[in-house]
């Protein structure tokens, strides 16, 4: 009788401790702010940008973590934002494309970060454009401006709808705050905002152009002007989480969803179109410099990697099969090793530029494998025309080897092979120098191997030639037609 008295004594003890551990972590649980803008990469102060005027964003650097090698897995919006939500890559959940143009996940059941956080007991809601197929397989309790918006209509309502969500209710939340800048079409200035513009006379060029004209200096002063005007806009979001009284117990998460919308940037797998600015702060957390200096990171980190560290911090199970991993053990300075090889991809972005692509970097070389090598890529003149006439003669009286450069970009070889440490704007094609043949098959290696792990369905060339032929048929007269578009990839990819 003594012995099972004090059996059940321990398992009452055991209970109320176990109960008093989960009450502790619900406390402990932080709110997720998640901001994501659009169409930019690093271009800020506290990445070094000497033109811009960033001053919100550089603070909460300098307060927090700033991530200086940060990818996207592709350089599209949907394609993005499908792989940050559901911690895949586009070829492993089916958004290879625009949404816009009928690309979609593979399965409406697939786990995505919002569905795992609202059954882990958070508030889920959703500013600005979600651009998923289907949209209904994120379930958020709240959304508001569900478009592009990228007229830059009524600014204001972002803080506005999130000072909303955020002071509804005591419950941890994750909310996603989506603005429209820097997306095309390029404004100045909206409703006074930036305070001070710049011309093409105050700026250069951004480096990995390789080339200056007069109206490559207006095009870029003006991005410099919308990534202003967002920095402002997210000064007005913080105001709102900092009056909130959440502010201590938020982590907050800025990224830009990809490269701008320039030359070499947007729709490549180059670094002016993969890598982006990433920054992290949490206040008093453990590897979050509050107040003590610029946290800066310096490993290969990709968005696929906040989904398992927003879980890992909101104390909710990860699904099994995610391509990233928690980046808490470097925020924390607790991580021994990292990744040391970071992959990337390309599909298609509408059907005007179906061009696959497959890529992977270490600490200092990239790979690029065409997979339709020597043939014309579509999104070369797609790119030019949104620029001016007259810029390819410009490209054409460049010095070498930036004309080589955009030659090979428009008509590339099987392999392009770059050493990002000499050559960061990635000008010159290593592929054939048997000085780099080593590093040429090791990265060759490691991306067949990531392939073949991730079941990538252009491992097999009769997914993409037949995939190809049913976006070539909705060309009437030149030009794609979203009507006659009808894919089937979904049913077929993994037959």
């Amino acid at each position: 009788i003594v012995l099972l008295i004090k059996f059940r004594f321990r398992i009452f003890l055991l209970f109320f401790v176990a109960l008093g551990q989960a009450l502790e972590l619900e406390a402990k649980r932080p709110n997720i702010l998640l901001i994501v803008s659009e169409d930019n990469g690093p271009e800020l102060g506290c990445y070094g940008d000497p033109y811009v005027q960033t001053p919100a964003l550089d603070l909460l650097s300098a307060q927090g973590v700033r991530f200086n090698r940060a990818y996207v897995p592709q350089a599209g919006c949907s394609q993005s934002r499908a792989a940050l939500l559901t911690g895949l890559y586009p070829h492993q959940n089916g958004q290879i494309g625009l949404a816009t143009w009928k690309f979609r996940l593979y399965d409406e059941k697939t786990p995505n970060l919002v569905r795992s956080l609202k059954e882990g007991g958070y508030r889920t809601g959703i500013i600005g454009k979600l651009h998923i197929n289907p949209a209904s397989a994120f379930p958020f309790d709240f959304k508001k401006i569900p478009s592009g918006n990228f007229s830059r209509s009524k600014l204001g309502d972002y803080a506005k709808a999130a000072n909303e969500f955020i002071t509804e209710s005591n419950a941890p939340f994750f909310l996603s705050v989506n603005y429209p800048d820097a997306h095309r079409p390029f404004i100045n200035k909206i409703s006074g905002i930036p305070k001070q513009t710049l011309k093409g006379k105050d700026v250069k060029p951004l480096s990995y152009f390789g080339i200056d004209t007069l109206e490559l200096r207006e095009q870029t002063a003006s991005y410099y002007n919308c990534m202003s005007r967002l920095d402002s806009l997210i000064d007005d979001l913080l105001d709102v989480l900092k009056k909130s009284g959440k502010w201590d117990e938020t982590l907050i998460i800025y990224l830009g969803d990809h490269g701008g919308d320039m030359l070499r940037g947007k729709r490549t797998s180059y670094e002016g179109g993969v890598r982006i600015p990433l920054i992290m702060y949490w206040k008093g957390k453990v590897g979050f410099s509050e107040g003590k200096g610029q946290g800066v990171r310096d490993e290969l980190v990709s968005t696929l990697d906040l989904m398992p560290t927003i879980l890992n911090v909101a104390g909710v199970a990860q699904p099994d099969g995610l391509s990233g991993k928690s980046l808490l053990p470097l925020l924390q300075g607790r991580a021994k090793s990292w990744r040391e090889y970071l992959f990337t991809e390309y599909h298609t972005h509408s059907a005007h530029n179906f061009f696959p692509q497959r890529t992977v970097r270490n600490g200092r070389f990239k790979l690029i494998h065409n997979l339709q090598p020597n043939q014309i890529n579509p999104g070369y003149d797609f790119t030019m025309n949104r620029f001016f006439p007259g810029l390819q003669k410009v490209i054409d009286q460049a010095e070498e080897p930036v004309r080589s450069a955009y030659a090979l970009t428009k008509q590339p070889p099987e392999f392009e092979l770059y050493d990002l440490k000499s050559d960061p704007f990635e000008f010159r094609n290593l592929a054939n120098d048997e000085t780099y043949a080593s590093h040429l098959n090791l990265l060759k290696q490691n991306l067949e191997k990531w392939r073949k792990q991730t079941n990538d369905p252009f491992l097999y060339p009769k997914n993409l030639e037949r995939l190809k032929s049913e976006i070539n048929e909705c060309f009437n007269d030149i030009q794609p037609s979203k009507k006659d578009l009808k894919m089937n990839y979904w049913n077929y990819f993994f037959e």
